[in-house]
């Protein structure tokens, strides 16, 4: 199942996604409370999917995030060896952590808006995984189960504020440089999360194409040594990491411009775009 947000006139509707049109769930809430329901929720909005009547093309919609207000938003730095190596940094020892924020999160077909207090905007394609229990201490072996589904990001970095200091978050919290979506896949739809495959296309050409096999520390382990550290709860978000070809190390340097279109294609889980204005 593909659980979306969008916005018809002022309305912002819960809805799953098909091919080429949305049933709107009728579900009264955004889709943090879907997930705070539980197993129930989940089951009631499949069946809701599947005999639902009132539907809309996606041409009459505006995507949102498919979590419009998630409680945390955490990020792994380096956790692609290859990534890392191309930065002329050693793969860490430990995750890496940072945060982006709600404010920063905007969904497929909207746009990313460079400000003027950065000139350096990069792209990195990832893996979002969304969280649908609560947990807290949870085993690797376990960790999975409190998985509601999975995104498409890009983690739009603004290299120069990024490199001010030695914390990221600066340079990756800015509005708009969290594109997520286009919908929720829910986990049973994802069979082995580590072999999936993910590429980032700007302005067609493929620029960054990998597996996330190669991830340092995997979905489970990253989800186990957060919930150490913090509660993880309904509708959270973590990104995952970022594969080798982003645009700061390659010679000449590639950062993102007004009329830019990029796209993260993650295998089974979406393909998400996003112009750059």
């Amino acid at each position: 199942m593909k659980l979306v947000t969008v916005k018809k006139s002022d309305e912002v509707i819960l809805g799953a996604l098909n091919e080429d049109h949305i049933v709107d769930l009728e579900y009264n809430g955004t889709m943090v409370d879907l997930l705070h329901s539980g197993d129930f929720g989940l089951d009631a909005a499949r069946n809701a999917a599947e005999t639902g009547s009132k539907t809309m093309g996606l041409d009459e919609v505006t995507f949102l995030p498919p979590v419009v207000r998630p409680g945390k938003v955490i990020a792994l730095g380096r956790n692609y060896a290859a990534h890392a190596a191309e930065g002329g940094a050693a793969p860490p020892d430990y995750p890496m952590l940072f945060h982006k924020t709600h404010t920063s999160l905007i969904g497929h077909n909207q746009p990313i808006v460079i400000p003027p207090v950065t000139k350096k905007v990069d792209y990195e394609a990832e893996l979002a995984v969304i969280i649908g229990k609560t947990c807290f201490q949870v085993s690797e072996d376990e960790a999975l189960n409190y998985v509601a589904g999975y995104a498409c990001a890009n983690d739009v970095s603004a290299r120069d504020l990024q490199r001010q200091t030695s914390q990221f978050t600066a340079g990756k919290m800015l509005d708009t440089f969290g594109p997520l979506g286009p919908s929720l896949v829910t986990a049973d739809e994802i069979n082995d999360v580590q072999n999936l495959n993910i590429s980032l296309e700007l302005n067609g050409e493929t620029l960054q194409s990998s597996n996330t096999s190669y991830m340092i520390f995997n979905v489970a382990f990253t989800i186990s040594f957060v919930s150490q550290i913090c509660t993880l709860e309904p509708g959270d978000v973590i990104l995952t990491g970022t594969p080798e070809g982003v645009g700061y190390p390659r010679t000449p340097p590639i950062f993102l411009k007004p009329g830019d279109s990029v796209t993260v294609h993650v295998e089974k889980v979406g393909s998400l775009t996003n112009s750059v204005v």
